[in-house]
């Protein structure tokens, strides 16, 4: 009986139009089929196994399950200890996995790594399918070193895989927006509020606090200076804008091609999970989550809690934001290879330096399906004399991008204040992607091939999600 209720209330929350509860944020969705009175679409298919997986998980607890994923059908399953917890997956409409390990086996297998002496160049992150942590080594870690972790490893036991991979694990300084300073230049990657002040949410590695950015590499109109982050430990900083800074149109991220994509609210992926990453260098680029709590082992330092994705990225995308249906997800944090030869990205989870910072995603309610507001839901500002317009003003205009869907260019008004002009505003002025924002190293063969790997990211894009294509 008590199964059978817990099965009425997951489809009740699937079948209802409402608020769910995703890292804080509520997030409106319905059934694959429909679409609300207001005009919004649900999430995916995907979208919705992962959480299925993410609710299971909760429910049992870490001592009988060791996380989910999506399968190559579009499943979740669920890794579980014992054929009790089997059946309760089953029943609560998920694929069970029975495991050897537990969620609290694998974390204390990376509390082991974590103790041991650091090896630059390396990482580690928990790999549901395999039941496993995997530790990675790139092409600067030496044999002795190597050997080392590798007797760390054969200490905690099955548990553990080791493999060594192609390139350098390294920040990706220098993305969808460029910002510019004088340590590099690196990605806005969405806008957030403290109810009081707004900021751009980008990578902690980029600039220490303090740090001024502008969005011209002369350092002629200036955006802000970065007041609060981490790096190492966690991979997150705050930009607050400029007084004065026009906000219009703040939840729109762009993909290139004069089209923006929606975002209304905030999640956590799943292993399996198709997700897309938006910078300046290499455009709209796609891949999967392999790995969640991930730990990197930066020359610069040690982050962990990262996702760890096959999405490839190039310097100049750090910052930048990894989003999949219109839920923001992680920031750019650092990988290695490129979008030629692709690579491992690790990205930083919004749910969690949104929750460190204290702040919200800046959020249109009206373009969330009027989600009630809650912590992280609306996008409220503040009213004094000199603050930000409310972001999402003019989102309501018509041929305005619906939560996750691909809108086109004058969804996000122009405008600019005490020539202050805002990262992810520009994001928005997609008539300013002329070929100077994507010329790479001057190479106009590195342009064209730029544009034919964004050109793939997009249609990926609308294939993914083509119930909220706009």
């Amino acid at each position: 009986m008590r199964h059978a209720r817990r099965n009425v209330q997951r489809i009740a929350r699937f079948a209802a139009i409402g608020g769910l509860a995703c890292g804080g944020l509520m997030v409106t969705q319905a059934m694959a089929s429909e679409t609300s009175s207001d005009g919004t679409k649900a999430p995916n298919a995907e979208t919705r196994a992962a959480r299925t997986g993410q609710e299971l998980v909760s429910e049992l607890g870490t001592s009988r399950t060791a996380g989910s994923w999506i399968d190559a059908k579009g499943r979740p399953v669920v890794a579980v200890t014992d054929e009790k917890a089997a059946a309760e997956v089953r029943e609560g409409g998920a694929v069970a996995k029975v495991v050897r390990y537990t969620m609290r086996d694998l974390k204390s297998a990376t509390e082991a790594l974590k103790d041991a002496p650091k090896v630059a160049g390396t990482s580690w992150a928990m790999d549901y399918a395999t039941n496993q942590v995997v530790v990675r080594a790139d092409t600067t870690v030496s044999k002795a070193a190597w050997a080392r972790l590798t007797a760390v490893a054969e200490g905690i036991g099955a548990s553990v895989r080791m493999e060594r991979t192609e390139g350098t694990f390294t920040p990706r300084l220098n993305g969808a927006d460029a910002l510019f300073a004088g340590s590099g230049r690196c990605s806005a990657g969405f806008n957030v509020t403290n109810g009081q002040n707004n900021f751009i949410l980008t990578a902690g590695h980029c600039g220490p606090v303090g740090t001024a950015w502008f969005s011209d590499q002369q350092g002629a109109k200036p955006v802000g200076s970065t007041v609060s982050g981490s790096f190492p430990g966690g991979d997150f900083s705050l930009v607050q804008y400029n007084s004065g800074t026009a906000l219009s149109g703040a939840d729109i991220v762009t993909v290139g091609n004069g089209q923006g994509v929606r975002i209304i609210g905030a999640a956590d992926p799943a292993v399996g999970q198709k997700v897309f990453r938006s910078g300046s260098t290499t455009g709209l680029q796609s891949g999967q989550v392999t790995g969640l709590n991930a730990t990197v082992n930066y020359p610069q330092g040690t982050v962990t809690g990262l996702i760890e994705t096959t999405v490839c990225a190039e310097p100049g995308d750090s910052g930048g934001p990894m989003f999949a249906d219109g839920l923001a997800m992680g920031v750019t944090s650092g990988g290695s290879g490129d979008c030629q030869a692709g690579g491992t990205t690790f990205f930083q989870p919004v749910t969690k330096a949104l929750t460190s910072l204290g702040v919200k995603l800046t959020i249109d309610p009206a373009a969330a399906g009027r989600a009630p507001s809650s912590a992280g839901a609306d996008g409220g500002t503040g009213n004094d004399a000199g603050a930000a317009v409310p972001p999402g003003t003019a989102s309501t205009a018509p041929g305005a991008a619906l939560p996750g869907a691909m809108g086109p260019a004058d969804t996000v008004p122009q405008g600019q204040t005490d020539n202050a002009s805002s990262a992810l505003e520009r994001l928005g002025e997609y008539r300013n992607l002329g070929p100077g924002l994507f010329v790479i190293a001057g190479s106009l063969l590195a342009l064209v091939a730029l544009r034919i790997r964004s050109e793939r990211g997009r249609k990926r894009y609308r294939n993914q999600y083509s119930q909220s294509w706009g």
